[in-house]
């Protein structure tokens, strides 16, 4: 339960001092400002890391983050200055405070972050834990909701987060995880998503992402989005991109913004909802470069710009961590708090994901001090479901961690199934946090997968 009363304090944004930091002592403004500038430095592997911090971190940390990169990381190293700017944002890093640092916690992880052995994955973790590629209508576009779909236009970011739900497409392959790759050359792939949404009417929300949009030539994204808002039955669009968070460079360039601009006044003209989906964790990440670059999409005529966070233990698992949050997007920066999902079921992130009645608590405790509209739901992912309010499930035992769901609609994948409304359908909760009961019981269903028949 949240301790009572919460106190709000309006606070100012921030841009932290990049010159605290040995490898950017020497960047100049204009430089900082420059995406073109971040781009180029970029951090991908511990030799650059160490670029950026030198001594100030020990060689343990290093070690730390080789050892992840090694071994259990399904995201490789990809940090733009910026997102590495709000790590210990207040103050000099040290060893200490880069290993408790909440952004750090995620876009960097280290080895001694995650469970030991058996521990780190769960059992139902999958790579794609949300079972997407399975509902895509062609490549790329997956058509799970009666009304919306989701375009995935490219598998690079501009910067990794070491929870990507997307892991086994996005981004480069780690010695974990051997990425997928698309066939079809993304002109082929757009045109069949463009294509299948002109014969299927009953869609009216595209959801455009990938990967994330930063990472398209702006004339390519505003392309696509021309397309779709030429398509009657379109009536949402929405841009999903970390970048806006992690690169606002990018969202402030002068093409960008004019091209923003002019998609809204198309979109505007026709009736259609542009809007901007963002995805930001901690509050320390809502600097005032972020604020400018949602204001300046804003002014440029998009109806909103949203959060979608998710729920990570170490980074915002407290009802005062997700109100702070939630008061610096919406006071600070103008970005609507919309959704916090449950950390998806993939592997390797039992580190990171909390239980199904810990999320239930949350979303009881941040009721009643945001405003209506922008105080957000948190939601569990359910394989073959879909977003489900935490206070939606059917069952749940809290002993062994399972939930059960059920849905009101079948998937593209469903429709000669008699029995897909009926069923009920299990989400899990980690199970380290689990009663000894729970954990035992566990520990009995895998002993028993490993024993050999007749064993």
């Amino acid at each position: 339960m949240l301790e009572q009363p919460y106190e709000y304090t309006a606070r100012e944004l921030i841009e932290p001092d990049w010159r605290r930091l040995p490898g950017f002592a020497e960047v100049t403004d204009e430089d900082w400002r420059s995406a073109q500038w971040q781009r180029a430095h970029c951090v991908k592997n511990v030799r650059q890391l160490r670029g950026v911090y030198g001594d100030l971190l020990d060689e343990s940390f290093y070690a730390d983050v080789e050892a992840d990169q090694a071994g259990r990381a399904t995201m490789s190293l990809l940090l733009p200055p910026q997102m590495l700017n709000t790590m210990v944002p207040a103050a000099l890093p040290s060893t200490a405070a880069m290993l408790a640092d909440p952004v750090r916690r995620y876009m960097l992880p280290v080895a001694s972050d995650r469970l030991p052995g058996d521990e780190a994955s769960h059992p139902h973790a999958a790579r794609d834990s949300l079972h997407e590629h399975e509902m895509w209508a062609v490549e790329g576009l997956t058509h799970r909701y009666p009304t919306k779909v989701l375009a995935e236009l490219l598998s690079t970011c501009p910067q990794y987060c070491g929870h990507c739900t997307r892991m086994d497409l996005v981004g480069n392959s780690t010695p974990a995880v051997d990425k997928l790759r698309f066939d079809l050359k993304p002109v082929d792939r757009q045109a069949e998503m463009l294509a299948y949404l002109r014969r299927t009417p009953g869609v009216r929300d595209v959801v455009v992402s990938g990967g994330d949009v930063a990472n398209l030539p702006f004339k390519n994204l505003a392309a696509f989005v021309e397309g779709l808002l030429e398509i009657d039955s379109i009536r949402d669009v929405r841009l999903a991109s970390k970048a806006l968070m992690g690169l606002p460079q990018h969202w402030l360039q002068p093409e960008v913004v004019d091209g923003m601009g002019r998609l809204a006044a198309i979109a505007r003209a026709r009736g259609v909802s542009l809007a901007v989906h963002t995805h930001v964790n901690a509050a320390q990440s809502v600097t005032p470069l972020v604020a400018e670059a949602t204001r300046a999409l804003l002014a440029a005529g998009v109806r909103d710009v949203r959060n979608q966070g998710v729920l990570l233990a170490g980074v915002n698992a407290t009802a005062g961590q997700l109100l702070d949050l939630c008061f610096a997007l919406l006071d600070g920066a103008s970005i609507t708090p919309y959704y916090f999902y449950m950390c998806d079921m993939i592997p390797s992130a039992e580190h990171w994901r909390v239980s199904l009645g810990t999320a239930q608590t949350l979303q009881h405790d941040v009721m009643g001090y945001l405003p209506g509209f922008a105080t957000p739901r948190i939601v569990c992912d359910v394989p073959y479901v879909g977003k489900r309010w935490v206070h939606q499930v059917a069952e749940y035992d809290r002993e062994r961690g399972i939930s059960y769901w059920t849905k009101n609609y079948r998937t593209g994948i469903e429709r000669t199934d008699a029995d897909a409304l009926d069923r009920r359908y299990a989400y899990y909760d980690p199970i380290a946090g689990l009663p000894a009961e729970g954990r035992a019981w566990w520990a009995a269903q895998r002993d028993r997968q490993l024993t050999p028949a007749g064993g």
